[in-house]
């Protein structure tokens, strides 16, 4: 029979397991947090700060101010303390709303603040398409006419040919949009030159379409939280989980 602390060493168990964090800059509109979760992997963690909070609908104003320098870097430093092996700004047209610079501004902004690696989702894109060898793209959004064409520009400013656009026109509400309606959205958008998608605004759920409609279209998908969640997670040096992704695959 064992002594009393042998058994009471048996009877404690191991602890929970340490998993690398991420640090994740979400605009304070943002409701999609468990989508991110889904690509995240067993071994990472991830950690929201949000960015302040005003009451404006998602207009041109809006996504400029949500790219604030001051407020990524309050964000950033409000997670700094638990040490993240990298950030992203997990915000599609705050980070592509003030072109190629306003976004490196961005992305320079969470790595001083949070003395980490800091990535955009706008600079995931990009990098997203070129892994997958593409120059040529469709896009869909969620937003305004005004906001979606920041995105062509910023797109072009990083030599992608824009060949099709469709957008629906929001203002709020992103995250209600059902698959169905995304679907209908993407294959609008696309066109026979066009050698991916882009779906833009990490408030716009994605997960469950991107497998299937890259099926049907026969051409890869990219996604802003997809991107997002490929790219934080390259920095630490793991994989993101999303079954039969072609981004996640390349």
């Amino acid at each position: 029979m064992k002594n009393t602390d042998e058994t009471k060493t048996d009877a404690i168990p191991a602890g929970p397991r340490q998993r690398l964090a991420i640090g994740v800059v979400a605009p304070y509109d943002m409701a999609l947090d468990a989508e991110l979760w889904r690509w995240t992997p067993d071994d990472a963690a991830l950690f929201f700060a949000r960015t302040p909070y005003d009451p404006l609908p998602v207009t041109l104003e809006m996504v400029e101010l949500l790219g604030d320098d001051a407020g990524l870097r309050a964000a950033a430093e409000q997670l700094k303390t638990i040490e993240p092996a990298a950030y992203a700004f997990a915000c599609t047209a705050a980070s592509f709303v003030k072109g190629r610079a306003g976004e490196r501004a961005a992305a320079a902004a969470l790595t001083e603040a949070g003395g980490a690696p800091g990535i955009t989702t706008s600079w995931a894109i990009v990098a997203a398409l070129e892994r997958l060898g593409v120059s040529r793209v469709a896009i869909a959004t969620p937003y305004d006419a005004a906001i979606t064409a920041r995105l062509e520009d910023f797109l072009v400013e990083n030599r992608i040919a824009v060949t099709g656009i469709r957008h629906l026109g929001l203002d709020s509400r992103m995250w209600t949009v059902p698959y169905v309606r995304t679907a209908e959205l993407i294959r609008e958008a696309n066109s026979d030159e066009a050698e991916a998608i882009v779906v833009s605004c990490t408030n716009l759920p994605t997960y469950d379409l991107i497998a299937p409609l890259e099926r049907e279209l026969g051409k890869p998908i990219v996604s802003a939280n997809q991107a997002t969640m490929w790219a934080a997670l390259a920095q630490c040096g793991l994989g993101a989980v999303g079954p039969g992704q072609r981004l996640l695959g390349a």
